[in-house]
């Protein structure tokens, strides 16, 4: 397979709420930067920039974001960053995509990624990430890549994997492939208790690999409607006529994830072992897990001084006066500073921060800080 007939979608125009305050409407999580010196967004670039050509790496984000997502990538081309007008949840941007990659090559396999998590060790997803696509290459297959669990977590949906793929197909590759059996929902502490005993279970990552070819025979079955849109937006050459027909055709969309739309229902799915560390980051507690605790169990990204305080985050996001932060007799808290706003929530507590964000939204006088 071609390097050049390798593409990229890359979804970023989720709002990140639950990283509020220093996630915001205009520079949501993707945008921002927790860990390094880098936004998540750009990381995700930056680990995909091996395996396709830069003009193949596209990005779906919506329109209040594209600007600063041309900021933040400028070696992208400027047609490559697409604003959805309005959201329609992950199978429209995915048919937009599909649209994109299909009026450039009809011998194309794509890979649907999202922009937000965490993945130290890019070298082994990529080498995951490349066997999918030449997979999706060789067979008519849905691939989607699920992550090993490593505890029973039920935050994440999961995939039941059936046997191993032993094929002509997979026999040069060194990943493992399972026939994927069925997705399920988030499961109670018991059930992913069970899940990760039985060894059968995978994380669902929303990572999925196709050719374009399959992807649209799957469209026209399942979802007729957003097939004939897609192949319509597919035929558009002009970027003005596309975002305008993009302006007139979405509203009317319905709004459904592609786990919904397409893969529920789907016969042909493959599971890929993600065998590389992976994280979904979220919620702020979940940033403890890539910080170093101090000897109570405090992770700070701050300037912290602490009496009697323990298992606590602290995130310091000013851009000027990063002054110490002190806490006295404080746990299992989060606390976060950004140059307009301080937030303290308690971490069983954290899920919550939306409803903060909508109350702030019908607020005028802190409107501005959503």
């Amino acid at each position: 397979m071609q390097r050049k007939d390798r593409y990229i979608i890359i979804m970023a125009g989720g709002r990140g709420e639950r990283f509020w305050p220093v996630s915001r409407e205009r520079k949501p999580k993707q945008l921002i930067t927790l860990l390094g010196e880098r936004s998540f967004l750009q990381q995700t670039v930056d680990r995909v920039k091996p395996v396709a050509p830069l003009e193949n790496i596209i990005i779906i984000t919506n329109a209040v974001q594209a600007a600063a997502v041309r900021r933040q990538l400028p070696e992208l081309p400027r047609r490559n960053i697409f604003g959805e007008p309005c959201g329609r949840d992950t199978c429209a941007a995915v048919a937009l995509g599909a649209a994109l990659v299909g009026a450039r090559s009809e011998n194309s396999v794509m890979a649907v990624l999202p922009a937000d998590h965490v993945i130290p060790d890019g070298a082994r997803f990529r080498r995951v990430l490349i066997d999918s696509m030449a997979l999706g290459k060789r067979e008519p297959a849905l691939v989607t890549i699920g992550i090993q669990p490593h505890e029973p977590a039920t935050g994440y949906g999961y995939i039941q994997v059936g046997n191993k793929l032993a094929t002509a197909s997979t026999k040069s590759l060194k990943s493992t492939f399972f026939a994927a059996k069925k997705f399920v929902e988030k499961p109670n502490l018991a059930t992913a208790r069970r899940y990760l005993k039985s060894g059968r279970y995978r994380w669902n990552a929303g990572m999925f690999i196709w050719s374009q070819e399959t992807l649209a025979d799957e469209l026209q079955r399942q979802q007729p409607k957003l097939f004939a849109a897609a192949e319509k937006w597919r035929c558009i050459r002009s970027l003005a006529k596309l975002n305008a027909a993009l302006a007139r055709d979405y509203p009317k969309l319905e709004k459904i994830s592609v786990d919904y739309a397409i893969m529920e229902n789907a016969q042909n799915i493959v599971c890929a072992d993600g065998v590389f560390d992976w994280d979904d980051l979220g919620s702020w507690p979940a940033l403890a897990r890539h910080l170093k605790p101090d000897a109570a169990g405090n992770c700070a990204a701050a300037v912290l001084v602490q009496i009697d305080s323990a298992n606590n985050v602290v995130f310091d996001a000013r851009t000027r006066n990063r002054t110490p932060i002190a806490l006295v007799g404080i746990r299992e808290m989060v606390v976060v500073q950004t140059d307009d706003v301080t937030m303290v929530a308690h971490k069983s507590e954290s899920q919550k921060i939306k409803q903060i964000v909508a109350h702030l939204a019908k607020t005028k006088r802190f409107a501005h800080l959503v």
